[in-house]
């Protein structure tokens, strides 16, 4: 096979993996996806359950604009492709004390929801800290989300000096929990946007006040996929074989071959070694630098050529794992809708528990997706039940832990994390009626084998300290040939930023293969 018509090998049929091979072959390059597993989707996974497919991991959609842009340069559309509900509700929050409030997707009706939970003051600060969110994610959208190599140097000459006034105004190098202070000095809504420090799976007493742009990013909407959010992986796997992409399931790579000119090869668990000039790993890159991809790959990213960010994961701290509850049940008593948080009444120990002492805090916060659920429509949701199995409905909880926990601390504590849960929630008026045989929990020794190098952290490291953001690894690395995608690298988790890190890194390949910037980073 002549050099110029090697695929591009993309290892990792995650988000960004996907995202990459989509826009790689957009621009008529020949594309290869190795999957290690039997399916696309990386963290965007369900789990049967009789019959039912319960969303287990990320459970809405944000920013939908990244892949109406990511279908469109393929010459396709997304509502094509996928069923999309916009949310009303964007989360209901309750309280052990009784206390309950929706978010809206509507900011005045948020504000008005504050203020009957609060008062006028509460709500004049929720819509501040809203303009200010926006303001500071326009600034930071184009000039660092979608660049394709974080760093400080880069950001500021990029910004106006204007521009520059406002970043300083918000002051980055505030952890977002004292930056909420300047908005509200109620506690319980201190700590409901506290919890945005969560998305990326960090504290929000060491998170960086950026993190606020989250706010911003819900307003401009959240979305259910009818199917569950698997349907968006099988319809990116669909677009890219309609592409001309292939793909190899059960395909686990062992070793990531390098000559002097950069990539030579890959070879498989199988034996089978595949020719190649050009590598997207979607992976956590601890998996490159602790050797699970090759000695070879590891010796030149721990040198001086190694990935630009490198320190990040060394003297980091890994993010947040879980533990994680996927059932059918038959909630009582609290009016569900699908996104929903109980919180503690001591949020700084849960993570005082977790980052300093590697431990899970009882009480802790617990997130419920009510996969039934719509927003709000009794109606509509005792027909979705009633479409289930035996009237249960599809419930996913998780609970916040440490990462790094061995497979016999994660069996010893399961089940009185169980039992933890099901009290917590209880205690908020939620009483859940499972089968507790038939309750399938992941841990984090769990994730851990599912994402190698991760450890089980589910975000990378976790973003503590301002400097934090310009750390990660970017698309490009000094292994010629060798690009990074996904969750763990820039622009950071979550599933819009996964897929622009993989058009950041397809964007790498087709520079260093000669063709002209097709501006998608942009």
């Amino acid at each position: 096979m002549a050099e110029k018509q090697l695929p591009v090998i993309v290892i990792g049929a995650g988000i960004g993996g996907l995202s990459a091979a989509i826009s790689l072959a957009s621009r008529g390059l020949p594309v290869l996806v190795l999957e290690r597993r039997s399916e696309p989707g990386g963290k965007l996974r369900s789990v049967h359950i009789d019959g039912q497919a319960i969303d287990s991991g990320p459970t809405v959609l944000t920013m939908r604009h990244v892949f109406d842009e990511l279908f469109q340069a393929a010459d396709s559309r997304l509502s094509d492709h996928v069923q999309l509900q916009q949310a009303k509700v964007l989360a209901r929050h309750g309280w052990r004390d009784g206390s309950r409030l929706d978010l809206h997707a509507s900011r005045e009706r948020s504000a008005r929801a504050i203020r009957e939970f609060a008062d006028q003051r509460e709500a004049s600060g929720y819509l501040r800290f809203c303009a200010d969110a926006e303001r500071l994610h326009d600034l930071l959208d184009l000039q660092f989300m979608r660049r394709p190599q974080p760093g400080l140097t880069g950001l500021l000459p990029a910004l106006s000096l204007r521009q520059q006034l406002q970043l300083l105004r918000v002051n980055p190098f505030r952890s977002l929990w004292q930056l909420l202070g300047e908005y509200f000095r109620d506690p319980r809504l201190r700590q409901l946007f506290a919890r945005y420090a969560t998305y990326s799976g960090s504290s929000p007493w060491q998170a960086p006040a950026t993190l606020m742009l989250i706010a911003h990013v819900e307003q401009t909407g959240v979305w259910y996929l009818q199917d569950g959010m698997q349907q968006l992986a099988r319809a990116m796997h669909e677009l890219a074989s309609a592409l001309s992409v292939a793909f190899q399931f059960r395909a686990e790579v062992d070793d990531i071959q390098i000559n002097r000119s950069g990539i030579s090869a890959v070879r498989l668990s199988s034996g089978e070694t595949i020719p190649a000039r050009h590598v997207i790993a979607n992976c956590d890159p601890r998996a490159l630098l602790n050797g699970q991809l090759g000695q070879q790959v590891k010796r030149r990213l721990r040198g001086p050529l190694g990935i630009p960010g490198t320190a990040s994961l060394h003297t980091g701290k890994p993010s947040l794992s879980a533990f994680t509850w996927s059932m059918l049940g038959k909630p009582r008593g609290f009016d569900l809708a699908h996104h929903n948080v109980f919180f503690n009444h001591d949020y700084a120990a849960e993570f005082r528990a977790i980052f300093h002492r590697q431990s899970i805090a009882n009480p802790a916060t617990i997130y419920v997706c009510a996969q039934d659920r719509g927003d709000g429509n009794p109606a509509a949701q005792a027909d979705a039940a009633a479409g289930s199995s035996n009237g249960s409905e599809r419930l996913f909880c998780l609970m916040n832990a440490p990462a790094g926990m061995s497979m016999e601390q994660c069996r010893r504590q399961q089940q009185s994390l169980t039992e933890q849960m099901l009290a917590q929630l209880a205690e908020c008026d939620l009483l859940l009626r499972s089968d507790t045989a038939s309750m399938r929990i992941t841990t984090p020794a769990d994730f851990a084998l599912r994402f190698p190098g991760s450890g089980g952290a589910l975000y990378g490291s976790a973003v503590h300290g301002w400097r934090a953001a310009f750390l990660r690894p970017g698309s490009a690395t000094k292994v010629p040939g060798l690009y990074l995608c996904g969750g763990s690298v820039h622009p950071g988790p979550g599933i819009p930023m996964a897929a622009i890190s993989g058009r950041l890194a397809a964007e790498a390949v087709a520079r260093d293969c000669g063709l002209p910037d097709s501006g998608a980073g942009t």
